[in-house]
């Protein structure tokens, strides 16, 4: 018996050393310590520009080095993002701009001015489409857009409509996957207001499908533009679909989430898309309260909108995979294997397609989760995310590019524009 309590102490040290290594284990996996760190996967074609682009944004091949301690997990990536937006966000003072839409909608986009002159000495804008249910107001964007004016870029954020708390729908419709009325709207705005303006297109998460749908919808759409740039899109929201009632990465609890803040900004203008002269009926408000996925939303009410017959012609519609491939200019596709929104098997699409289209570049990062993508040392994020720095450092690259093309070349090109 005297043996067996001796031995007590040197037992509980034991459990207390076993329980410390399992949560340095769990610890470990969850933040994914061992995986390494690396330059971007880049998939493209070998041509002139391409080459001259790569070269010219150095950091699209450079090792990307997310926190030490929390950076190489995709969930607090996208976790910080969601809750923190961005550390010591700027506050760049725009101007509202209110446009009238021929069903009765008002779009609304805030227009941000350059800090200074671009370093070409041309007027170029960044056109700028926000993620779901997102506006010029988000952290994240408000970072990218202080980033952009000091940089010399003339900003234009559309607010997805229905997304500002404070602005109320003057139609029974409010903004949905695929529709681009809205950012063509605001396009148009730009290219009168500054008939000498250059455009960079920026689209994040859905605003990236909404953006490359837009300039595949119409060739004329890609007059005056420079470029694109989409980051963390997922390019088909009908192979999307299954992807998101699975719970592995944890996609269908972020999918909870995102229904649930979609029912919010719904609910909010109930009164607008709720009555006898709209397209909804009392069943569908039933429906919307017990809804708890986003694909229970979109057949309850987002695709009614436009008058889809079901939920897959509105996926299929509102998707750009079935437009991209018409756009020409420039096309930067950016995502992260650890997206725990984006399912790898839907990046075989912007692979596929820089693959084969000259104009494409995708860059896959290892590390970043959903629009995070935060640098820094061991624990404290910079206020610029690498995500930041990718966009400006392209347009930049592809700024330059088509500064030193010869005058009978550009004259060339505005002739068949």
């Amino acid at each position: 018996v005297t043996a067996q309590i001796k031995a007590m102490p040197a037992m509980f040290d034991g459990m207390k050393l076993a329980a410390v290594a399992t949560v340095l284990y769990v610890i470990v996996r969850c933040l994914n310590l061992k995986s390494p760190t690396a330059a971007p996967d880049i998939t493209y074609q070998d041509t002139p520009l391409n080459r001259f682009l790569l070269k010219s944004c150095p950091i699209l091949t450079k090792e990307y080095i997310p926190p030490l301690l929390w950076g190489k997990s995709g969930h607090l990536q996208t976790a910080l993002y969601g809750k923190m937006g961005r550390v010591s966000c700027p506050h760049p003072i725009g101007l509202r701009k209110y446009l009238p839409m021929q069903d009765g909608a008002t779009a609304t986009f805030d227009l941000f001015e350059p800090m200074g002159d671009h370093r070409t000495g041309d007027d170029v804008t960044m056109v700028i489409c926000p993620g779901i249910g997102n506006h010029s107001e988000k952290h994240y964007i408000r970072t990218f857009v202080g980033h952009s004016q000091k940089e010399g870029y003339r900003c234009a954020v559309l607010n997805h409509l229905g997304a500002l708390p404070n602005i109320e729908l003057t139609s029974p419709r409010m903004f949905t996957y695929g529709c681009t009325w809205e950012f063509a709207s605001m396009v148009g705005y730009i290219k009168k207001m500054f008939p000498h303006t250059h455009l960079i297109v920026v689209g994040f998460s859905l605003g990236g499908n909404i953006v490359c749908k837009f300039l595949g919808e119409n060739r004329t759409n890609q007059e005056r533009v420079l470029c694109c740039v989409s980051v963390c899109q997922g390019y088909s929201a009908l192979r999307a679909q299954e992807t998101f009632l699975q719970w592995d990465q944890c996609r269908r609890f972020y999918n909870f989430l995102m229904a649930d803040n979609m029912k919010k900004i719904i609910l909010s203008h109930r009164g607008s898309l709720f009555g006898s002269a709209t397209k909804m009926e009392d069943a569908d408000l039933s429906r919307l309260y017990t809804a708890t996925s986003l694909m229970q939303i979109d057949e309850t009410i987002m695709r009614k909108f436009h008058g889809h017959n079901s939920l897959k012609e509105y996926y299929e519609k509102e998707s750009c995979v079935h437009y991209i491939h018409n756009v020409d200019v420039p096309l930067l596709l950016v995502n992260s294997a650890d997206d725990p929104l984006v399912h790898g098997s839907l990046l075989t699409i912007p692979r596929t397609l820089a693959e084969k289209k000259q104009n494409v570049i995708f860059a896959l990062t290892l590390h970043g989760g959903h629009l995070g993508f935060f640098e820094g040392a061991v624990l404290v994020p910079q206020p610029l995310t690498w995500m930041d720095k990718v966009i400006v450092g392209y347009a930049n690259a592809m700024c330059q590019w088509e500064k030193q093309k010869p005058p009978c070349q550009k004259k060339k090109e505005r002739e068949r524009e």
